[in-house]
């Protein structure tokens, strides 16, 4: 089988939440990289579209998702872009 992908995935079991309209579900990610990822969640058919997906270890790293397919209940992810959890963020030189 031929590899699409643009770059490569890292496998991985981690904890993360998707996240939208206030309305959050745990869901493990399976791989990921620069621009997508594969997730499995409980139930695929409450998952949206698009969707912020929030890394359980370190929730400063969001990333602003859209659903690519649907395979039982692992569904693969496209990376729209990544978020800035904390936008009001200081820079080092004490900025904004």
């Amino acid at each position: 089988m031929e590899e699409r992908r643009k770059f490569p995935r890292t496998e991985m079991e981690q904890p993360a939440y998707v996240s939208s309209g206030g309305s959050v579900m745990r869901c493990v990610v399976r791989n990921i990289s620069r621009a997508g990822a594969a997730i499995d969640v409980d139930n695929p058919a409450f998952v949206p579209q698009r969707f912020r997906l929030v890394m359980a270890k370190d929730p400063s790293i969001v990333h602003e998702c859209r659903v690519a397919w649907i395979q039982k209940n692992r569904i693969g992810l496209t990376f729209i872009r990544m978020v800035d959890a904390v936008i009001d963020r200081p820079t080092s030189d004490g900025t904004r």
